[in-house]
């Protein structure tokens, strides 16, 4: 009995004098985690106080989720996890592939700190509140590049209205979950354009740093057009030129014989750059062929861009204007039902990029002249020659709808927005609309339509308009829109049209267009097609994306 108490007594001893020994490193493990806490809410207060929060020389730029995450965990640090953090740096290290600066994400000052907290011997809070608060602003910057993009394009196009929020709780929650549970990859994917444009795009990004990294290419000299059946020493170096981007089975890279097997790839090479494919190197096609390597590189970093504004949660069916493609799809459950070339706005008078829902079509049409049309182009016909009018199909009309005649007009007092009436020109085959168009609410008075003007769709660049869209095959167009094959047929369509009659009539449901601005974009089998800036907008998203972050 007693053997047993003094078992027990050593026992409980042994544990008391354990238990004394612990106090001082539990005291100085809750001392040290308030230190962190501290330095934490620190550096919370003062972004939550207007102020810049400058870490190593890196600036903090959340300022509304990162706050908000640290402020549900009371202040504590959120990197607890190392899967978690291994999996941001791999993220930022690789954000290059879909043409971001992995330095817009503190990459160096990133690793600096991680260095410096994990060689000291212990804690010292003010380095482990600032890699903690710096790897949660860019894992935040991370996400919201993917999810809207780093370059604002309200800030480049006032007229944009694809917009997209983000909810900040939302937010909170998610990257809390993600780092807690090390899934920030996972998180990052969900956020990145999921559709396969954008994929295609990376892919090409990829292939084209893969050619610059081994020497580019070289350029063809200047000089006379080089077309099949010719013999030039200037054909070597275009062999040489195309064999780095071209394939050429068989090709005697020194031979300076023009022969069919070149003339192909030209052709190659000219439907992949936006140009008519006539095998023939003229002024045009040896512009394309010497742009460098990096122009091209930089050209699909701005479109990857353009994908990251649009490409999230797309419609199951919506029709896309590619204008700078000079085309219109329609897409319907991932299938373009239908395709056809456009004529679109000329370069000062931009078809704008916005997002609306066509609603309804309007066989044989009248067009009533927009201002700036009018200013520009028609008031100063009709001074000319009065018979403009006539020879138009046009009519002068008052705001209630009465024709008004035109010899009772002094045309020499008017200018354009001082003119007190409308012109409309009425429906038929001459019309400026041609014999249907399609509807979509907007501010800039934009819409797809037919046009008499349909020799210009051979030309190869096509921006004519005045800034509507121009599409050929109009009726097997509003044949899809309208999905009704007993009412709506080729057939009826045609007699609608044939009767002169103008006829609204209204879609079974209204489906999403965008008009988008892409100079580099997938085709069907997934290679990249490069096209002309004709409205001149890439400098200024490529300016964005190389701009340091404050």
């Amino acid at each position: 009995m007693v053997g047993s108490c003094r078992k027990v007594s050593m026992t409980a001893c042994l544990a008391g004098a354990l238990l004394l020994l612990c106090y001082p490193l539990l005291a100085f493990a809750e001392s040290s985690d308030r230190a962190v806490n501290d330095a934490i809410r620190a550096r919370v207060e003062t972004l939550q106080s207007g102020s810049d929060l400058v870490i190593q020389g890196a600036t903090v730029a959340s300022t509304t989720v990162l706050p908000a995450l640290y402020q549900r965990r009371d202040f504590a640090p959120v990197w607890t996890n190392p899967s978690a953090i291994k999996q941001l740096f791999d993220a930022v290290r690789n954000i290059d592939e879909d043409g971001l600066d992995p330095e817009d994400y503190h990459l160096a000052t990133l690793e600096k700190l991680q260095t410096e907290v994990g060689s000291e011997a212990s804690v010292n809070p003010a380095r482990t509140a600032d890699l903690d608060v710096l790897l949660t602003d860019s894992l935040v910057r991370l996400g919201y590049h993917l999810l809207i993009g780093k370059v604002d394009p309200v800030e480049l196009d006032g007229n944009w209205n694809v917009n997209r929020t983000i909810n900040g709780r939302d937010a909170v929650l998610a990257l809390s979950s993600a780092i807690a549970e090390g899934s920030v990859d996972n998180l990052l994917a969900a956020v990145r354009p999921q559709h396969i444009y954008y994929r295609h795009l990376q892919n090409a990004l990829a292939h084209y740093r893969a050619i610059a990294a081994a020497g580019g290419w070289p350029g063809v000299p200047a000089g006379p057009t080089l077309k099949s059946g010719m013999s030039d020493p200037r054909v070597i170096a275009l062999r040489t030129r195309l064999a780095v981007t071209q394939r050429m089975p068989g090709a005697d890279a020194q031979s300076a014989q023009f022969d069919a097997a070149l003339e192909d790839a030209v052709k190659v090479f000219q439907r992949q750059h936006g140009l008519a494919a006539d095998g023939a190197v003229g002024k045009a096609t040896l512009a394309a062929l010497n742009i460098p390597v990096e122009s091209r590189i930089d050209q699909i970093r701005v479109n990857l861009e353009r994908e990251r504004w649009v490409l999230h949660d797309m419609p199951e069916e919506f029709v896309l204007v590619d204008i700078a493609g000079f085309n219109v799809r329609y897409i319907r459950d991932g299938q373009t039902l239908w395709q056809a070339r456009a004529q679109v706005g000329k370069p000062y008078r931009r078809t704008p990029v916005f997002k609306s829902r066509i609603t309804y079509l309007e066989m044989n049409p009248t067009w009533t002249v927009p201002p700036t049309i009018l200013r520009n182009d028609v008031l100063p016909a009709i001074k000319r020659d009065i018979a403009y009018l006539k020879q138009k199909n046009m009519k002068v009309i008052d705001y209630d709808h009465n024709v008004v005649d035109p010899t009772s007009i002094d045309w020499s007092r008017y200018s354009g927005p001082d003119f007190p009436y409308l012109i409309r020109q009425d429906p038929g085959p001459d019309n400026a609309l041609g014999r249907i168009k399609f509807m979509f609410p907007n501010k800039h008075l934009v819409y797809l339509h037919d046009t008499p003007s349909k020799a210009l769709f051979e030309r190869t660049e096509r921006a004519f308009s005045s800034g509507c869209i121009r599409v050929e095959n109009p009726y097997q167009f509003a044949e899809l829109l309208l999905d009704d094959p007993n009412t709506w047929n080729r057939r009826t369509i045609t007699q609608a049209i044939d009767s002169q009659q103008t006829r609204k009539v209204t879609l079974p449901r209204p489906v999403t267009v965008l008009l988008l601005y892409w100079t580099v974009a997938p085709d069907d089998s997934g290679d990249v097609i490069f096209k002309q800036d004709i409205y001149g907008r890439d400098a200024g998203i490529l300016a964005g994306l190389n701009s340091e972050l404050s």
